[in-house]
């Protein structure tokens, strides 16, 4: 005996009237059985390849607010696309992160939610370590330099199946909202402060992607040198509330063969660090570059009000972080306007470099005949797998 979610008609079973349907779709079919008998059946469905879009923060705030009729109109084809099983709209940490500083963050993640269908990217930390774990094995090998994204590096669920009649729920933010917004605040006051010196500065564009992959490297080399003068000091408590950043280089030791002597390990992943392997790990290299595309842009007289700089400028940090740890694995990308112009500069050229397609208000129009053309190619398999696994959907 089954729970039917949707009853279809009688059992071929057992003969009992309307007690036998849909139970739940699972992957690549749907599983149908009876409300009275153990008699089931297995219908399988078209295989799927869907589109992954990644939806900045100020899209979902203003979606929510429902006032602006274009992210409004947007919004509705997206819900639509994903419930079509053709458009993946995950969820991040990072979304996360950044929507408890929104006074309705409570609405707003929900919606969210709701139009994630489930779906969620790994943690940023975990892509970071991912990336960092496979580019630190090609180096060590030998292999060339290039980096080449995969999805599972930031998913770890298959994204092309049939979504389920039921979704399970993710977990509860639990930060400190205030110290995070006072944080948030200092730091884009700290990035501004930065800007004269950025305009008095000689150092090339290359020079300063350079110093950027330096900082990252340094970064890490610092937060495992205070894990370990902790450990050496007996401060055990540093294996639990140690920034996760401490782990990188810690789990960089842990990858060579057990047969490699210890001794020299150390000095191996910092010249890993130092390496190109390194600074073409999508993360590092998307992040140097938008760093140092904003900096050339202040060179050349971009964001000399300090003000207005300040409000363009509020969510940089965030907006740094996940489109370098996220933009990789996603067809196409919706941030705003100031973060498009700097992606879409040939210092960073998203689009070129990762096949990703940038959308903002400044090409609106292009977002929604994406969105078109992805609706357009609804072929009659696929209809009918939509009639076979969501008996109730009206498609036209």
């Amino acid at each position: 005996m089954a729970l039917v979610s949707y009853l279809l008609g009688d059992c071929p079973g057992c003969g009992a009237e309307n007690k036998f349907g849909n139970v739940d779709v699972y992957s690549d079919h749907v599983y149908l059985g009876c409300g009275r008998c153990r008699h089931n059946e297995r219908r399988y469905l078209p295989p799927l390849k869907k589109k992954v879009l990644y939806l900045d923060q100020f899209f979902f705030s203003h979606a929510v607010r429902g006032n602006e009729a274009q992210f409004v109109e947007a919004a509705k084809r997206i819900v639509e696309l994903a419930a079509l099983q053709l458009l993946v709209v995950p969820y991040s940490s990072v979304h996360e992160e950044e929507t408890h500083q929104w006074a309705g963050h409570k609405e707003l993640l929900e919606f969210i939610k709701n139009t994630a269908r489930g779906y969620e990217f790994a943690p940023a930390y975990e892509v970071e370590q991912t990336q960092m774990n496979r580019a630190f094995d090609a180096w060590r090998v030998g292999e060339p330099t290039g980096y080449s994204p995969l999805r599972q590096d930031a998913f770890h669920d298959d994204l092309d199946v049939w979504d389920g009649y039921f979704r399970i729920e993710v977990g509860e933010y639990r930060g400190d909202i205030d110290l995070i917004r006072r944080l948030k605040a200092e730091a884009i006051d700290g990035l501004i402060d930065l800007f004269p010196g950025w305009r008095e500065s000689t150092a090339t564009f290359e020079q300063d992607i350079r110093i950027e992959h330096d900082a990252a490297a340094k970064g890490y080399l610092r937060a495992f040198g205070t894990y370990l003068t902790r450990m050496a000091k007996g401060d055990y408590d540093a294996l639990s509330d140690s920034p996760i950043i401490a782990t990188v280089v810690r789990n960089l030791t842990y990858r060579f063969p057990r047969d490699e002597p210890h001794n020299g390990r150390m000095k191996r992943v910092i010249d890993f660090l130092a390496s190109d392997h390194f600074a073409n790990t999508p993360y590092h290299d998307i992040q140097a570059r938008m760093y140092g595309t904003l900096k050339a842009m202040v060179k050349a007289g971009a964001y000399t009000n300090r003000a207005r700089s300040i409000q363009r400028l509020s969510g940089f940090y965030y907006d740094v972080k996940h489109i370098s740890t996220y933009a990789p694995y996603c067809d196409a990308f919706v941030m705003d306007n100031p973060m498009a112009e700097i992606v879409n500069r040939s210092t960073v050229d998203l689009a070129g470099r990762y096949g990703t397609r940038v959308f903002s208000r400044n090409n609106w129009d292009e977002l929604l005949a994406w969105l078109d053309e992805l609706r357009s190619g609804l072929t009659e398999e696929h209809r009918a797998g939509l009639a076979t696994a969501y008996p109730r959907m009206q498609v036209s």
